[in-house]
């Protein structure tokens, strides 16, 4: 199967990414499952889509596929299809792909069913907003609402980071500018340095994957810059936990008191599937109250759950409520609001009325 069918068919069936392996039919997986299609791939099939992939992003192949380990992160355009995240590996000798459909245009938050409260962070101006959860989980669908709703309603100077770039966002009301990892510039930490130095109003950090890229994002955000950035961790607690870990320990009171003072708030989420066959968006959404901001500061992380549900009249939510709530809802099963759950026993007692 030519790469053009096998993306038109990704585009069409509502995948969220295309497997690439040998050893297998292509994979395609729709809705949190697999479905394989046509004969079993021989390492000479894979290399001829990966070289189409190559040839369609316009990236040299020889230098990359030639090595004896490839790891290779990259995106690209199909025409009337869309944008595509590819990674390109080597497994048992032979090139294997992993590919992301992204497609055209913007994500309509309401469709996607991000709630008004996430979408409220693009209003802020300055500090540090978190986006966490595990991979796929939707975090850059979430990031890419939140820039172009700032793109639309605001002017200023946006600098997004991304390795590689997913979304595509036009001059609006904002100038926009993308850089990519490894193509327009080496790591995170140059670009986020150079940043600084190109009067942001506004940055996204793909990743915050070191104690490195962690310090220099919460410096920019303390020098009046709003910042957006993600980690794989799964609620708010979990987050501040991961992040002051990421420092030694003599540096860690120190990174609490920065953190509280920077932190508008953290947005985490999980995709889970729901009782009709799709999927849904678990949220968890934790403002930087002047109560939280006292538990950073303090270490008392644990805490933070409680002051969450305490500060529900402000928009804010527990994983596990909103988990609860759809749940409650008829939208997913009992069971997996437990797999999901961050608190298994709390939830148990949350679901006891529900069969």
């Amino acid at each position: 199967m030519e790469l053009t069918e096998i993306l038109r068919i990704a585009v069409n069936e509502g995948a969220s990414d295309v497997f690439v392996v040998a050893g297998l039919p292509l994979t395609f997986k729709i809705n949190g499952h697999q479905d394989r299609r046509g004969a079993v791939l021989m390492p000479d099939d894979t290399e001829v889509v990966i070289r189409a992939l190559y040839q369609q992003a316009r990236r040299d192949p020889e230098q990359r596929l030639n090595s004896p380990s490839v790891d290779d992160d990259f995106s690209f355009s199909m025409r009337d299809l869309g944008r595509f995240r590819a990674n390109v590996l080597r497994q048992r000798g032979s090139l294997a792909a992993v590919l992301r459909v992204i497609r055209f245009g913007l994500p309509d938050p309401a469709a996607l069913g991000i709630p008004p409260q996430v979408l409220s962070f693009a209003r802020r101006r300055q500090g540090l907003v978190l986006v966490t959860g595990p991979a796929g989980s939707g975090k850059s669908t979430t990031l890419a609402c939140m820039i172009d709703a700032i793109n639309r309603e605001r002017e200023g100077h946006i600098i997004t980071m991304e390795d590689p770039i997913e979304f595509i966002h036009h001059h609006n009301r904002c100038i926009v500018t993308q850089r990519e990892i490894g193509t327009d510039t080496r790591t995170y930490v140059q670009a986020l340095r150079g940043a600084l130095r190109e009067s942001p109003d506004v940055i996204l950090l793909g990743e915050m994957r070191d104690d490195e890229t962690m310090e220099v994002a919460m410096q920019a955000a303390e020098t009046g810059q709003l910042l957006f950035s993600t980690l794989h961790t799964t609620g708010a607690a979990n987050t501040m936990d991961r992040i002051i870990d990421a420092f030694p320990a003599a540096r860690q009171g120190q990174v609490r008191v920065q953190l509280a003072m920077i932190l508008q708030g953290v947005i985490s989420q999980q995709l889970v599937p729901t009782t009709d066959g799709g999927q849904t968006v678990a949220f968890e959404i934790m403002d930087s109250t002047p109560a939280i901001r006292t538990l950073i500061r303090e270490g008392r992380t644990h805490q933070i759950d409680a002051s969450i549900q305490a500060g529900a009249a402000l928009g804010m939510c527990t994983m596990d409520d909103s988990l609860a709530a759809l749940c409650r809802a008829g939208r997913i099963t009992k069971e997996t609001a437990l797999t999901y759950c961050l608190h298994l026993e709390t939830m148990q007692r949350k679901l006891a009325a529900v069969r």
